[in-house]
């Protein structure tokens, strides 16, 4: 499977999906357009190990619900997951069996290495 799980709004996704370079095989997901339906989470959860590893702790949501203050479980992260588009830490790919999660410098670099060593 190859899936990108984006926000079409969102700047940095833009530009993560122009730096990939993704062909045609991958399918794309704006998630606020089409939210996450339960097995594609479970599916994703499979392959990061974790809800909590889905999760973005800088939603805005995350602070104004404050979260931060309280325990989270798998279960709540899975909720939240679920609840609003905006706990996803984006973007996600899922590229064959390897899930990239987050936009940080070294996950796009290294899905950017992944990708091109199966072309």
């Amino acid at each position: 499977m190859k899936k990108f799980y984006f926000l079409s709004t969102c700047s940095t996704c833009k530009n993560i999906i122009a730096a990939l370079n993704l062909d045609a095989s991958v399918t794309f997901q704006d998630i606020k357009s089409k939210p996450l339906t339960a097995e594609q989470l479970d599916a994703l959860k499979k392959l990061a190990g974790s809800y909590e590893a889905l999760f973005s702790k800088r939603a805005q949501l995350y602070k104004t619900k404050n979260l931060k203050d309280q325990t989270l479980s798998e279960t709540d992260y899975k909720k939240y997951l679920l609840e609003h588009y905006t706990f996803l830490k984006r973007p996600v790919l899922v590229y064959d069996d390897q899930i990239f999660i987050g936009n940080s410098k070294k996950t796009v670099e290294a899905a950017t290495a992944f990708i091109r060593s199966h072309e």
